[in-house]
């Protein structure tokens, strides 16, 4: 028998799940607060990795489709200064392993895999509750409810999944993006453009940085990363545009101009985005009929790594219930045996990543650690 499979939230995590549910004959229905697939812009670039992202698109089916929105050249990397000095220079020559699409595109081709009507889109979660033997209530913020039988939280950083699992609840990790966007950037922008190269761009100091990506149509897509606490951030009112963005470009007085242009000649308003985290190491005890997967399970500071593990995460508790048609508990079992180690080794080395790029020796340390030389 199999068990048909409920999945909160259609990001990628919960997505990737649904189409190797799909693939190996197991029906899912995916629950999503969003209207509509286009309520919201999907976010900027994402680096697919073959040890993660690209293994989960295997198990899907859909590796070929994957590559045809691959954005080429964007393996690219850059370190420089606060002064615009390039200290390490990587250019994309087509053999790195982690190439680059379009968040929003990788997105519309999971839901273009699915059978229709499989997302059910503005269902909003406002409560679930467990009602004995594995089973459990899913209520919605129109009154409807759901009761299932297997139940997968894929519904990131404020999950309303993981109170069934965990007392957990992220909290502010010191640090926090704010992003901000120049259009048209060889033409409107050209010393930025030509500072943030072909793909990615990380001009760094201790505490701080600017952190830029070549997008699609000459787009720089920026996240201004400084140290701070929440209370600090809570002073700016994002509400206006030209005022925040001026205090934020003050804490990179000094810096060369063509790097703070990332922030102050951004074509749209900055958007602050606070970075929490769940303790390295979350964890819980198997609770018959759930799971998690993605952020709901194993949030970190952004590290390049968040897509990548949901994805796999996704694929790999899909292919365990198709392996164990008889015996979902046994299925989930075996996901989060394989799915704990590998989120608390990432959420550690992502840790160690931003002290190499925020730390007191930065940006040295972190050339330091891709050349190997001091």
């Amino acid at each position: 028998m199999r068990t048909p499979v409920t999945v909160i939230g259609a990001g990628l995590g919960g997505l990737t799940l649904a189409r190797v549910l799909h693939v190996h004959g197991i029906p899912a229905t995916v629950y999503e607060a969003e209207p509509s697939p286009t309520a919201r812009a999907q976010g900027g670039m994402l680096d697919i990795h073959e040890e993660n992202g690209q293994l989960a698109l295997r198990a899907a089916g859909l590796l070929d489709e994957f590559r045809g929105l691959i954005l080429e050249g964007r393996q690219a990397m850059r370190i420089l200064d606060r002064n615009g000095t390039v200290l390490f220079d990587q250019p994309d020559d087509g053999t790195g392993g982690r190439p680059e699409v379009q968040r929003g595109e990788l997105r519309q081709m999971l839901l273009d895999s699915l059978p229709a009507g499989t997302v059910r889109w503005g269902h909003k979660v406002s409560g679930v509750r467990a009602l004995g033997e594995g089973r459990h209530e899913v209520t919605f913020a129109d009154g409807g409810t759901v009761v299932t039988s297997l139940l997968v939280g894929a519904d990131g950083a404020w999950s309303r999944v993981r109170p069934l699992l965990s007392t957990a609840t992220p909290e502010y990790v010191g640090r926090s993006f704010v992003e901000t966007w120049l259009f048209d950037s060889d033409t409107r922008h050209p010393a930025a453009a030509k500072a943030v190269g072909g793909g990615s761009m990380l001009a760094l100091a201790p505490g701080k940085g600017i952190q830029a990506h070549r997008e699609k149509g000459e787009t720089l897509h920026t996240y201004v990363a400084l140290t701070k606490p929440r209370d600090w951030f809570a002073t700016i009112d994002v509400t206006d545009a030209a005022a925040a963005t001026a205090r934020i470009a003050r804490e990179f007085d000094g810096w060369a101009p063509e790097l703070t242009a990332l922030i102050t000649d951004s074509d749209t308003a900055p958007v602050l985005r606070l970075l929490n985290a769940l303790p390295i190491g979350h964890r819980w005890d198997r609770v018959p009929g759930v799971t998690l997967v993605g952020d709901a399970a194993h949030l970190s500071a952004p590290n390049g790594e968040g897509a990548n593990l949901a994805m796999l995460d996704g694929a790999e508790l899909g292919t365990a219930l198709a392996a164990h048609p008889d015996a979902p508990e046994a299925a989930l079992t075996e996901y989060e045996q394989a799915m704990f180690p590998r989120s608390t080794e990432a959420a550690a080395e992502g840790a160690q990543g931003y002290e190499l790029m925020f730390g007191e020796n930065a940006p040295h340390s972190l050339v330091t650690a891709f050349t190997g030389h001091p």
